[in-house]
């Protein structure tokens, strides 16, 4: 199962008019070159970028970094959980997207839509290439760097035959360091739990596995949103467009029975939360928490999968227990 609304731990796509790559796409040496940029970009840090491709330029044939503003920030890791800015552009000047573009239904002013993800080299999200996605790390808190090169560098075999981009064009991707932060995937909230409030399931913690959550026998499931701080944190508030990092386990209410968890899937992850990435359940209860609850999320089919019926929970309550284990 997936918190997120399409393919599971994937950020919903963000206003991308193809699909450029594939689940498929890898990466064969992380960062790439070091210079040889040919596209000039302009704006700063926190803005959206200006990008524009001189008349002649022949986009490299290997990726090529290069850092535009250093941040002042901690230097990123792999392995770090991080929340980036970017716009993407062809050399031809298509458009591929970017977390400046206004999401539909979104408000004006809140919070943008952004790409929340661990640092790696591998395909962890439809937004980011894997070349583009590895070259955050050594890069500050605060920087805006670029990833240039042909398709067939940038992308490889990965490449979507479909996207109408072909392996020798040039493409570019504008990325903002926002946050970083180094987590313990073995992470939990710490403290004392308090009883849980009648007509909830009963939540269980234990140490590295899956909560355990007991869903009252005979009881309907209420229609509406239900919520419950477990263990109060003393942590900062969670604000919409967070990066949540979360320990989490889900059981539908009709059986019991597990769906997901993040200790089946290495440990603590992150989302972006309040933005519409995750279901509607998450982002109604859990912007305002603290960072160090417990949260118990009991979510009726029309704030979870209720509005995809092919989803096979769409006719599921769902049933959480999340510990908030920090933010980035």
């Amino acid at each position: 199962m997936n918190l997120t609304k399409n393919t599971r731990r994937a950020a919903v796509a963000l206003t991308v008019p193809i699909l450029l790559f594939t689940a498929a796409c890898g990466s064969d040496d992380g960062k790439g070159a070091s210079g040889g940029a040919v596209v000039k970009v302009e704006g700063k840090a926190g803005e959206k970028p200006k990008i524009t491709v001189p008349k002649g330029a022949k986009p490299s044939d290997k990726a090529v970094t290069k850092t535009l503003i250093e941040g002042k920030g901690a230097t990123v890791k792999k392995g770090d959980l991080v929340r980036l800015d970017f716009e993407a552009k062809s050399m031809k000047g298509q458009n591929l997207g970017g977390s400046w573009t206004p999401q539909p239904g979104s408000k004006p002013g809140g919070p943008r839509t952004q790409v929340v993800s661990e640092v790696t080299d591998q395909m962890t999200q439809q937004m980011l290439p894997p070349k583009v996605l590895s070259a955050v790390a050594g890069q500050k808190v605060g920087s805006r760097f670029e990833v240039e090169g042909t398709a067939k560098a940038l992308i490889g075999a990965g490449l979507n035959p479909q996207a109408g981009i072909k392996p020798e064009d040039g493409l570019v991707w504008v990325v903002d360091v926002v946050g970083a932060k180094k987590v313990d995937k073995k992470a939990k909230a710490e403290g004392e739990q308090a009883e849980t409030e009648d007509g909830l399931p009963e939540v269980t913690a234990l140490d590295g596995k899956a909560a355990k959550i007991e869903v009252p026998k005979g009881e309907e499931a209420p229609k509406g949103l239900k919520e419950q701080v477990l263990i109060k944190g003393k942590g900062p508030e969670v604000k919409a467009g967070d990066g949540l990092i979360a320990q989490y386990t889900g059981v539908k209410w009709e059986d019991g029975k597990k769906f997901d968890s993040s200790w089946d899937h290495g440990g603590a992850t992150a989302f972006q939360i309040g933005t519409g990435q995750v279901v509607q359940g998450w982002d109604k209860a859990l912007v305002g928490k603290h960072v160090g609850d417990r949260v118990e999320i009991v979510i009726p089919p029309k704030l979870g999968y209720g509005a995809s019926p092919q989803h096979e929970l769409a006719k599921n309550t769902l049933v959480f227990s999340v510990d908030i284990v920090g933010t980035v």
